[in-house]
């Protein structure tokens, strides 16, 4: 499992040091990539292969996976969350924004809305 050979190269007191600065997904994916050159692979079939493993289809039924894979995609939006967020120290970060959304369309209403609000 290369996951697993990550972490252990990465907690590996001997190696602690000089990794400090390279994260568990980047040595994951040097794995990845060693797996598949010592499977025969070339570097662009297994870079697109990573690629598939860690990208998330949207319409793929999250219900139907066990729980590791479950957990593998919990972990890729995580991950994905983590770098697209805006932190207070970023320096477009801007507090409070406030957004108008065109009103060009005819809205359409719900009936569970209607109905919810005359039962009580």
């Amino acid at each position: 499992d290369c996951g697993m050979a990550a972490e252990q190269l990465k907690n590996n007191p001997r190696h602690k040091a000089y990794l400090e600065g390279v994260s568990l997904r980047q040595l994951r994916k040097l794995y990845r990539l060693l797996k598949g050159h010592l499977g025969g692979e070339s570097l662009a079939e297994s870079l697109e292969k990573f690629r598939q493993e860690e990208t998330i289809d949207p319409e793929e039924d999250m219900n139907k996976l066990d729980d590791k894979e479950l957990a593998k995609r919990k972990s890729i939006m995580d991950e994905l969350f983590e770098k697209n967020r805006k932190k207070k120290d970023d320096p477009d970060f801007i507090y409070n924004i406030e957004v108008e959304f065109p009103q060009d369309e005819q809205l359409e209403s719900c009936g569970w809305d209607l109905e919810s609000g005359e039962e009580i």
